[in-house]
């Protein structure tokens, strides 16, 4: 095997949150102190806010989770009717997401491993998890073929994300089920407010060099305005934040939106984020649910953080969604018709 090949051995497998029943931990666990117990609460809160009838549900997704192990996950929220909106960084949607599913993998790594090494070999990192850049090209190269394809106009990135979508479900997925074809066929809208810092940049650069005079472009006022319908019509929202980042502040910032254009909304009635950032640098990614009370975005009477990394929490919050079963009374709000 040369270098390359033995480095990429060691497909990443991604966790079935429906193989295995995670309640009876939860429940133990919520007998217990520091993060077990937090997490628990995490877990019963989403449970909480599936049964509100009245309450739609919205998924930030900051970092490489997905990447790590839990794109399955994320995408049979979306199947099991878990989730009903999504807010994500471009990485998460394009690097990982749709690069799997156009038969990409990625793989166990090694964090110590000589980085120059890697690059001798065009392999690109993400903590232990590598990823094959020859691969991640073709993904930027399909990106622009897509591009290609459209009316050369703006496009929030959520309706460029459903072109993703029905691209793949036209028969060009290699691998089935990604989260954005599901996403596309169940009508839950993706956004991604910095969608050029991924694959999709690249591949959009690339489009607009071989169309200098007329080419598409990303609309990022129009996705604000976007999510904000989304929060005018759903009412009463949860939010389910993995990571912080500009997905967290984008979907929060929407109650704020709503006023200046007129339209009193309720601040998001539930929050649950997933972070491992330190709140002591001040920072929007670590600032606490009960700080984003004070813009008038998060309600404080039902949110829980959780400091805890999320590869260890999700999938005991997902199987412990899943397994309760309340997506199966819950209706689907198909928000992505409200742009057609």
């Amino acid at each position: 095997m040369s270098d390359k090949q033995n480095l990429l051995k060691d497909v990443v497998e991604h966790i079935d949150i429906t193989a295995f029943d995670a309640s009876q931990q939860i429940d133990a666990m919520a007998k217990m102190s520091f993060s077990s117990r937090e997490l628990a609460k995490a877990a019963k809160l989403f449970k909480q806010i599936l049964e509100d009838e009245q309450v739609s549900v919205i998924l930030t997704i900051a970092g490489s989770t997905q990447a790590a192990g839990c794109m399955q996950l994320y995408a049979d929220l979306v199947r099991y009717n878990l989730v009903d909106a999504i807010v994500a960084t471009g990485a998460a949607i394009v690097d990982m997401d749709f690069f799997e599913a156009l038969g990409f993998k990625h793989y166990q790594g090694d964090a110590t491993i000589d980085d120059k090494f890697l690059r001798k070999n065009y392999i690109d990192r993400i903590y232990d998890t590598y990823i094959n850049e020859e691969d991640l090209q073709i993904c930027d190269q399909v990106i622009a073929e897509i591009a290609e394809n459209l009316p050369a106009k703006p496009y929030s990135s959520r309706e460029f994300i459903y072109h993703m979508g029905k691209y793949l479900a036209s028969g060009k997925a290699k691998k089935p089920n990604s989260l954005v074809e599901l996403c596309y066929q169940h009508q839950v809208p993706i956004f991604c407010p910095a969608f050029t810092d991924s694959s999709a940049g690249f591949g959009l650069v690339l489009h607009q060099v071989k169309n200098p005079k007329q080419h598409l472009t990303l609309d990022s006022i129009r996705d604000f305005k976007e999510l904000t319908e989304i929060k005018i019509k759903a009412g009463e929202t949860g939010l389910l934040m993995v990571g912080g980042g500009v997905p967290k502040n984008f979907v929060q910032d929407t109650v704020i939106c709503a006023e200046i254009i007129g339209q009193e909304v309720p601040m998001h009635k539930y929050a649950i984020q997933i972070t491992v950032a330190d709140v002591r640098d001040g920072a929007c990614s670590s600032s606490t649910l009960k700080e984003a009370a004070s813009w008038g975005k998060v309600d404080t009477i039902y949110e829980q953080m959780v400091f805890a990394e999320a590869t260890l929490a999700m999938p005991l919050i997902g199987s412990y969604a899943y397994h309760q079963a309340n997506w199966q009374i819950r209706q689907r709000r198909n928000f992505s018709q409200l742009f057609k």
